[in-house]
């Protein structure tokens, strides 16, 4: 890579941005907190997904190898982030009568199904915690052999008290940071403790548990993550992300757990993370709405680019206000985009001013609004040569299909209008022709006549 072209991003670990220096000349080792595969995902869990495909992808057009790993959190994800409550997959499981595994693989269809329709990249490997229960436990022996947990009555847990450093990814106060109040045995020492390995019910019967040298039980979330990563990208590498909820508890426990198992700092150099979703300008939930799934966005005659589009238009960093309005719009700007560059002709050239103006920004901390305005730009400057190859090059970081024909769905009611209007033509009743034209217009629909017949085209 280029000393002109320095990549950067904002790291929420320094909470400044910076230059990118990756760790090994060979690739570049990313991973993203993936799904705990209970229930749909729904369009707030998915503009993460589109940032951390951006960011590969900007890596890539940078000239960077990816190693991509995501996870599928299948066991261990609790209701409470104190490590209280039911186990998600557990719960799901019993209320539709079916096994966990049968949960977790239906429901990771779907979100791989979504991955699909965004255009998404698919990570170098998925890793399922079930399937690193091994690795999960070692981990855990590790951190015990090295003085850092203690069992209560329901697991075993992780001293925060004896990492210093603990919180410093969330900025935590550690004077308020107070211990708990020990009523028995089975408490926490400190509020902030947290569970590696917790201990099956003898009242409730669970599906997903194994031996261990703790007893029977199953792995906290935290210790997941942090086993998995590092078997795959190793005991340091370059870049964590996900979204904002995780910092406060999450990836600070995943660093601290990491950290004092392997005795090297830093456990991960770049944490990067993406901005919420709201809803009239609160973080989308089953109480405030918004929680639509691609499938029901697409029942409401939205294409799951166009809210791939819409994602683009704020910077992943910031909060992101949704609308099914809001939606529409970039949905509009979406399907004018794919005509513009549809009827562009090919004059195997390439526009270096535009083409560098695209990276500039893409490589300042993934500025995508700036991106795709620099694209506008370029559409609308009647002198510039070589744009379809240019947009080639740039749908390589937006990956919004802009080159890629679609097949559109004409509704049977458009169709029938585009028929009597051809009637209507072959009996010269221009007037007639005219106001059905306006009516197939008002459905988002176009008409063009050409020899071969009635072309018809997205508004």
């Amino acid at each position: 890579m280029s000393e002109a072209n320095k990549l950067k991003f904002y790291n929420t670990l320094t909470r400044k941005k910076e230059v990118f220096k990756p760790i090994h000349k060979e690739y570049v080792g990313i991973y993203s907190c993936g799904p705990t595969v209970y229930w749909y995902q729904h369009i707030g869990n998915l503009r993460t997904y589109i940032f951390s495909d951006v960011l590969k992808r900007v890596l890539e057009f940078s000239g960077y190898k990816v190693k991509h790993i995501i996870n599928i959190t299948d066991v261990g994800h609790l209701t409470s982030d104190a490590d209280t409550g039911e186990d998600k997959m557990e719960k799901a499981a019993a209320k539709e009568g079916k096994s966990a595994k049968e949960i977790a693989d239906y429901y990771f269809s779907v979100f791989d199904e979504d991955l699909k329709k965004l255009n998404i990249i698919q990570p170098t490997k998925w890793t399922k915690a079930t399937e690193h229960i091994k690795e999960q436990i070692g981990l855990i022996k590790e951190l015990e052999k090295k003085g850092y947990t203690y069992k209560t009555s329901d697991g075993i847990y992780f001293d925060t008290s004896k990492d210093k450093s603990y919180g410093k990814l969330a900025k935590l106060d550690r004077e308020k940071l107070k211990a708990g109040k020990r009523v028995d045995l089975g408490d926490k020492k400190n509020t902030t403790d947290f569970a590696l390995w917790k201990f099956s019910s003898a009242e409730d019967k669970r599906q997903q548990e194994w031996d261990s040298p703790w007893g029977k039980g199953f792995p906290g979330w935290h210790i997941e993550c942090s086993a998995m990563s590092m078997k795959y990208l190793g005991e340091q590498f370059d870049i964590h992300t996900g979204g904002l909820e995780h910092v406060q508890v999450h990836h600070t426990n995943e660093i601290a757990q990491s950290e004092n198992a392997t005795g090297k700092k830093p456990f991960v150099k770049y944490w990067i993370h993406a901005g919420w979703l709201l809803s009239n300008g609160e973080k989308i939930s089953k109480s405030k709405g918004g929680l639509f799934t691609i499938s029901e966005l697409e029942e409401r005659g939205f294409n799951p680019l166009s809210y791939r589009y819409f994602v683009l238009t704020a910077h992943y960093k910031k909060p992101l206000d949704f609308s099914l309005e809001k939606l529409q719009g970039a949905q509009n700007s979406y399907e004018r985009l794919k005509n513009i560059t549809a009827e562009l002709k090919d004059d195997k050239k390439e526009n270096k001013k535009y083409l560098e103006e695209f990276k500039k920004a893409v490589e300042d901390d993934l500025n995508m609004p700036e991106a795709l305005q620099v694209l506008w730009k370029m559409l609308r400057d009647e002198k510039a040569k070589g744009k379809l190859n240019t947009i080639k090059d740039m749908d390589k970081v937006l990956g919004l299909k802009l080159l890629e024909k679609e097949k559109i769905k004409v509704p049977e009611s458009v169709a029938k209008l585009v028929k009597d209007r051809e009637n209507a033509r072959k009996n010269k009743d221009w007037k007639k022709s005219d106001e059905l034209r306006d009516k197939i217009n008002k459905l988002g629909y176009s008409v063009a006549d050409t020899n071969e017949g009635s072309k018809i085209g997205k508004l």
